[in-house]
């Protein structure tokens, strides 16, 4: 079979496989939505004459039936196929006759990539949000378990004030929602329609997009023809910031947990399994998960930055860059769902170490309670301040009253509930 789009001639086979590149293996990950996009389309046609209600049947059951193959993991695309799209129409067309070649009629590839694209980042974005809430659970529970267990809090990577893990838990749980709110932003960036768009200026047919929004279940609809065809670009590099933004959270979860597991430290340790070993050194209990999820995270950052130079300087209307943008975004979406599992199988195995504070060298901690104590008992902030500080340079520096923080948000006071239902709110 030749190329759908050759008008009768043919690409050389190096343009072709340089032009196709990697699209053929990325396009199966479409294969799915491409169907349902199809079977919308086909029957919006019939309900508007430009196919007869037995044609539509037989081509829904023939749609039906790639679909079942597709689940089932016996879909393929031909040798000499160039994407999905020309593979769906030609195994109807080689099933059921010149019917199949219907189904394109009032689309160009250009919507169709785009519905594809759209159906399958919506998907995506409502696994990852389902993966962050899970992980959001796991970091409350966490929370209020050890929510009473103190812990050093640093600031310059300086011994600062007291904090709690119920409060370092709790704020990566918190973290999650201002995700949630980008994520939220981005699926409703893709959650329009924009079949019916054809190349990017409509077409002469009496197409009824309203009919094929409500099919697809999309919010609303690319509405202009051409705006639709920007949205090309737009919708990935949406994905991309969302997805950056939860990385962010989970790198420097990832930074911390780094951190603490080092001796040096010793706040937290997860089982042996969990960890590397060294070739030579027979104590090392090496990070690596955190270290390969930090720098995972660390690529995922990138994406948007990557997608806005590759974006940038087209003039509206399809161009063949844009194929280039799924080989940045879908590796991104695999890596995403990966570091979210692994942190969250990572914390269901995670021990804390609930005597930090005995170390001596703590004890500085709380000095900042030492000065608000002397405040409250009359003296002037400066003249405490200054008090605390001498008794701090001459090695005579003891606390041993009780911390009192009782403020939303303050280790006495994590607000877990609220936060929770920020999350709430915050999802979709």
């Amino acid at each position: 079979m030749g190329t759908l789009w050759s008008k009768g001639t043919s690409a050389t086979q190096i343009v072709e496989d340089f032009t196709v590149g990697n699209d053929r293996v990325l396009d199966l990950r479409l294969a799915k939505h491409d169907v349902k996009g199809s079977k919308a389309h086909i029957r919006m046609l019939a309900s508007i004459g430009l196919l007869e209600e037995e044609e539509m049947e037989t081509l829904t059951a023939g749609l039906d039936e790639i679909l079942k193959e597709i689940e089932e993991g016996k879909f393929t695309l031909g040798d000499d196929v160039e994407d999905i799209h020309s593979q769906v129409e030609f195994l109807l067309t080689q099933r059921f006759g010149e019917i199949g070649k219907k189904i394109h009629s009032g689309r160009s590839r250009n919507d169709q990539v785009l519905v594809d694209l759209k159906l399958f980042l919506r998907e995506e974005l409502e696994i990852v949000r389902d993966e962050m809430i899970a992980l959001f659970d796991t970091l409350q529970a966490l929370s209020e378990k050890y929510r009473k267990v103190l812990m050093p809090g640093y600031t310059h990577a300086q011994i600062a004030m007291p904090s709690s893990f119920g409060m370092w838990f709790g704020a990566y749980a918190e973290a999650l929602v201002d995700d949630m709110h980008m994520l939220h932003g981005a699926y409703r960036v893709v959650n329009q329609n924009p079949l019916g768009s054809a190349a990017g200026y409509g077409s002469s047919f009496p197409l009824d997009r309203d009919m094929t929004t409500e099919l697809l279940g999309f919010a609303t609809m690319n509405y202009n023809s051409v705006a639709a065809q920007l949205s090309r670009g737009k919708s990935e590099k949406a994905v991309a910031s969302a997805l950056s933004q939860v990385a962010l959270t989970l790198n420097k979860f990832a930074a911390d947990c780094c951190m603490y597991m080092c001796p040096n430290f010793g706040f937290i340790k997860f089982p042996d399994e969990l960890t590397t070993g060294s070739s030579i050194m027979p104590h090392k209990k090496n990070p690596d998960v955190w270290e390969i999820l930090r720098g995972l995270c660390n690529r995922i950052q990138s994406l948007p930055n990557e997608i806005s130079l590759m974006t940038t300087n087209m003039a509206h209307g399809y161009h063949r860059d844009y194929q280039l943008l799924k080989d940045v975004l879908f590796p991104g979406l695999e890596q995403m769902h990966k570091c979210l599992f692994m942190a969250k199988y990572m914390l269901e195995n995670i021990s804390v170490n609930e005597n930090i504070l005995d170390d001596p060298k703590y004890m500085y901690l709380f000095t900042v309670e030492e000065v608000n104590r002397r405040v409250l008992e009359g003296m002037p902030f400066r003249d405490a301040y200054r008090s605390v500080g001498i008794e701090v340079n001459r090695g005579e520096f003891k606390f041993s009253g009780e911390l009192n923080h009782t403020h939303k948000g303050s280790i006495g006071n994590l607000c877990t509930a609220e936060i929770k239902d920020k999350m709430k709110k915050a999802a979709f």
